[in-house]
């Protein structure tokens, strides 16, 4: 399926994400573009990217041409505008707030590019669809976190989402030795609904004084063979991201993905998880 895969890949974004996503792409031997505004955050890219692929190549997962095509071979650009048109594929894997979305994906559109995806993790990719000009070759592509670990990806197609843009996505997902499965565009998708209900009752247990976070993760580690546990997670998806998705589908969904008291307290005095140091863990020597 590669020959469905081809030509430059940009990524527009330079979080958590969008890191992972860069790193995946250019060890699979995509030409890769990343796209982040912030002269900071491009640094902080390609620190973890330099940490990554050398953990990448000690555990023999990473060859070093892969590593020097991760750490070295990928264009770096201030905007979307910048981005050669036509390129192959576009993911754009910004904040998942509406207008942000919006001027992101109108931006890349104008660059003609073959396909779109976004990564969100719960909005409409109908609603989304609206700020391209050719949402036949739109969709969804949701990756989850470490990208370069985790192995799902969750493709969602829209209402006008075509055949062959959905075949290409898949081919993308393989190419760079992904499985993935194929979703409808609801609320949440499947994937977030059902990490979601995890990780707001594991929340709601540390609200209720039920156990401390570290036995709670211990516990849905041990007994249900949950890779790092629900708050550990949270932490490294970052709790004002949790807080965005739980906020729009109890919109959609009803009160059972209603954030917790205590998350919208930690968001507020800017206690986001693993970024900002603190959240559910100390995360300030891993920084």
């Amino acid at each position: 399926m590669r020959s469905e895969a081809s030509g430059s890949v940009a990524i527009v974004g330079g979080g958590t994400m969008g890191t992972g996503m860069v790193y995946v792409f250019a060890a699979a031997g995509f030409d890769t573009i990343l796209v982040e505004p912030d002269s900071a955050r491009q640094d902080a890219v390609s620190h973890q990217l330099e940490k990554a692929t050398e953990n990448g190549v000690a555990r023999g997962k990473l060859s070093a041409e892969q590593q020097r095509a991760v750490t070295s071979g990928v264009e770096t650009l201030e905007n979307a505008g910048q981005m050669p048109k036509d390129l192959g594929l576009v993911i754009e894997t910004v904040p998942e707030r509406l207008e942000v979305k919006e001027s992101v994906l109108r931006a890349i559109s104008r660059r003609t590019p073959k396909l779109i995806a976004s990564n969100t993790s719960a909005m409409s990719i109908d609603q989304l669809s609206r700020f391209v000009a050719e949402p036949e070759n739109f969709f969804g592509m949701h990756f989850f976190n470490p990208v370069w670990s985790l192995p799902l990806v969750e493709i969602i197609r829209g209402t006008a989402t075509g055949d062959a843009a959905l075949t290409s996505a898949r081919a993308y997902a393989e190419a760079i030795g992904k499985t993935s499965i194929t979703v409808s565009d609801t609320p949440g998708f499947a994937t977030s609904r059902l990490d979601l209900i995890a990780a707001m009752e594991a929340i709601r247990m540390v609200e209720d004084g039920v156990a401390s976070p570290e036995d709670i993760d211990r516990a849905m580690v041990v007994a249900y063979r949950h890779p790092i546990g629900p708050l550990r997670l949270s932490d490294i998806v970052g709790l004002d991201v949790r807080l965005d998705i739980a906020r729009g589908l109890s919109e959609t969904l009803g009160p059972r993905y209603a954030p917790p008291r205590i998350l919208e307290d930690m968001v507020a005095r800017g206690d986001l998880g693993q970024k900002t140091g603190r959240g559910f863990y100390d995360w300030t020597e891993a920084a």
